[in-house]
């Protein structure tokens, strides 16, 4: 499955469907490369894809300490269906599956005048508008990258996780935001390495007002288009 928009000289959406990690992985690496070598040329077409993993999956960091955040044993990952990898994104463990909407867009940052921590919030902007197209308040956790429903609560819990690796000013990896995913899969690690921080989905929100995926994947692009108009005018 690949449909798609583009924006001319601004930014393309690629939506890929139901795809591995390690497949999504490669397209990153490759639309990265050819981002990096456009410069020479003044520019190179920026990329979001939008996706779902399937089979679900698993990801670790190179983070020290990280794997003690798996709670599962390889083998009841295996009899679950459930790929354990490594990943060179930044941040703890997390994961991937059917039914969450995983957003990567390969963007140069030097181009749209960002570094690292504005980038961050830009992302957890854009997932904050989506949310709230459909009557979900969201926000920041001090401390915690991500975006939260009744942020700055004892009742915070987890919508959607960030986690983004930057070479050459280029960017990879990215989202995945919780629409209606088997939430039961998070019980096999500490998400992000956050103990006792719950997670949550659009569909445990909202119960059967959930969107579905796509609509919740239009709502996204939407944000997004927003959020580099601001940058770009």
């Amino acid at each position: 499955m690949h449909q798609g928009s583009c924006h001319p000289e601004k930014h393309c959406f690629k939506h890929l469907g139901r795809v591995s990690y390690a497949e999504a992985l490669e397209r990153q690496r490759a639309c990265h490369a050819e981002l990096v070598a456009a410069r020479q040329d003044g520019g190179g077409e920026m990329t979001v894809f939008t996706l779902e993993h399937h089979p679900p999956v698993i990801t670790v960091t190179r983070r020290p300490g990280v794997r003690a955040n798996l709670l599962a044993t390889p083998e009841h990952l295996l009899e679950r269906g459930i790929e354990l990898v490594d990943t060179d994104r930044g941040g703890d463990i997390t994961y991937h599956g059917p039914g969450q909407l995983v957003a990567y867009p390969i963007l140069d940052l030097n181009r749209l005048g960002l570094r690292i921590h504005p980038y961050m919030r830009l992302l957890e902007d854009v997932v904050i508008e989506t949310v709230a197209a459909f009557g979900v308040q969201a926000g920041r956790e001090d401390g915690a990258t991500g975006v939260w429903v009744a942020a700055g609560t004892p009742e915070a819990r987890k919508i959607a996780a960030l986690g983004v690796r930057l070479s050459r000013w280029c960017s990879m990896h990215g989202l995945a935001l919780n629409v209606d995913p088997d939430l039961s899969h998070f019980d096999l690690i500490v998400p992000c390495g956050l103990t006792g921080r719950p997670v949550t989905s659009l569909r445990r929100e909202l119960g059967d007002r959930c969107p579905s995926l796509d609509s919740v994947r239009l709502a996204l692009e939407e944000a997004f288009d927003a959020a580099i108009e601001r940058l770009t005018g």
